[in-house]
């Protein structure tokens, strides 16, 4: 586990490492912005247990242009890809 002491997860650690980098503020900023966009076209709401999804990812250079997102099922945009040898898939 990242950022764990004695197997506990050191939250604050955690934070100030990685989710309080420029780089990460910028993607958070970027995936909200997308949230907020498809919620002014009525594609999702609040609560609705969707995701909106980047075809490209925004860290393989994808965008927030409206062809990059599409509105998923929460449990299958954040399910983990695998092989057909049950392996899990590259995602870098």
């Amino acid at each position: 586990m990242p950022y764990s002491t004695n197997g506990k997860r050191d939250y604050k650690k955690e934070y100030e490492k990685y989710h309080a980098s420029e780089e990460q503020k910028s993607n958070r900023a970027a995936r909200n912005g997308a949230r907020r966009q498809m919620e002014r076209e009525g594609r999702v709401s609040k609560g609705d247990g969707k995701d909106v999804d980047h075809k490209t990812p925004l860290k393989r250079g994808g965008g927030n242009a409206r062809k990059n997102l599409r509105v998923q099922e929460r449990s299958t945009n954040r399910s983990v890809a695998k092989t057909k040898g049950n392996r899990m898939k590259g995602n870098g």
